[in-house]
């Protein structure tokens, strides 16, 4: 009996580190894959979500699954993804609103620059500030002088505290000298649906999440941050061209890993965006909503994120930004 149980013991032994290697061995994907997008369904980043998912999926015979947990400025979630297993089956849909929490919440249970492998970004988005229909201003600069004649009466809408809208709207009011008062929401969507039922009167918002209710006439697009119009509003003016000449501010958007993910997976997916972001049908509909295809290197990501965690820091810091 002893020499039997010694029998089983050492067949355990043997057998644990090779079910291990095994599993460790598995192509990737072997199971379905988890996006977990940082705000509500219906905006900018849960729609790129949605089509990067469905394409992975289809490549790769495995579901990818959407999964949205709002709040907190997109840090909820961002979270989530930091604390998950760094093996490629939990990745974050992450913006540029994620560099700008970094330097605006006074406490993050994580660092954006240090606990996450960039992957790729998929696209660039311009801003727009849209107003409500029944807003008088029909112009950029007629919003100036409204604002600058009823200082604190204007109510100006945003994903989030701390979100890349959110340093947009403290910028804008700078460098305009108006008074506006900021009221966020979790995430573009119920922001946009009482952007339209007039609860606020302003929105400073991603082309792609106000584009159909700009088509629709129920809001009125007064001017796009980049440096150069929108190719989705052509005939909206820039701040640049307007009341903030040298302005140019865009959101990206794209995936990550938990950091420590193995580098050949990154790869994969990385791979896998790139080919997406090529495909004609993909393209013309990223183009059709407003984005900008990009589909680059984790390389060029992480050089993208280092770069704003610097510049918005300084922002921060001039504008006095923080969040509790």
């Amino acid at each position: 009996m002893k020499r039997l149980l010694q029998a089983i013991v050492l067949v355990c032994i043997v057998e644990a580190p090779l079910t291990a290697l095994a599993q460790s061995a598995q192509p990737y994907p072997s199971r379905p894959i988890k996006i977990i997008v940082p705000f509500p369904p219906g905006g900018t980043t849960d729609i790129l979500a949605r089509i990067v998912g469905q394409q992975m999926s289809t490549a790769w015979g495995q579901p990818v699954l959407i999964e949205n947990k709002a709040g907190g400025g997109a840090t909820i979630g961002a979270d989530m993804v930091a604390k998950s297993p760094a093996d490629g089956y939990t990745l974050l849909m992450g913006a540029a609103h994620h560099t700008i929490a970094q330097n605006v919440y006074t406490k993050l249970p994580y660092h954006f620059g240090k606990d996450f492998a960039p992957i790729s970004v998929i696209a660039m988005v311009p801003n727009v500030i849209v107003v409500n229909a029944n807003v008088p201003a029909q112009t950029i600069q007629e919003f100036v002088a409204l604002a600058k004649s009823q200082p604190g009466k204007l109510n100006y809408g945003t994903a989030g505290a701390g979100t890349a809208h959110h340093m947009l709207g403290e910028m804008f009011k700078l460098k305009t000298d108006v008074d506006l008062v900021h009221v966020p929401y979790k995430g573009s969507a119920p922001a946009v649906a009482d952007l339209v039922g007039g609860q606020i009167q302003v929105m400073f918002d991603t082309v792609t999440s106000g584009l159909p209710q700009i088509k629709a006439g129920k809001t009125r697009a007064l001017a796009v941050t980049t440096s150069e119009r929108s190719t989705a509003l052509k005939n909206v003016p820039t701040l640049a061209e307007t009341v903030i000449p040298g302005f140019n501010a865009g959101t990206w958007f794209g995936l990550l890993a938990p950091s420590g993910t193995p580098p050949a997976i990154i790869q994969k997916i990385t791979e896998e965006i790139q080919k997406t972001v090529r495909s004609p049908s993909v393209r013309k509909q990223l183009l059709d909503m407003g984005a900008e295809p990009v589909g680059g290197s984790s390389e060029e990501m992480n050089s993208q994120i280092q770069s704003e965690l610097a510049t918005y820091g300084a922002v921060a810091k001039q504008i006095k930004l923080h969040v509790e």
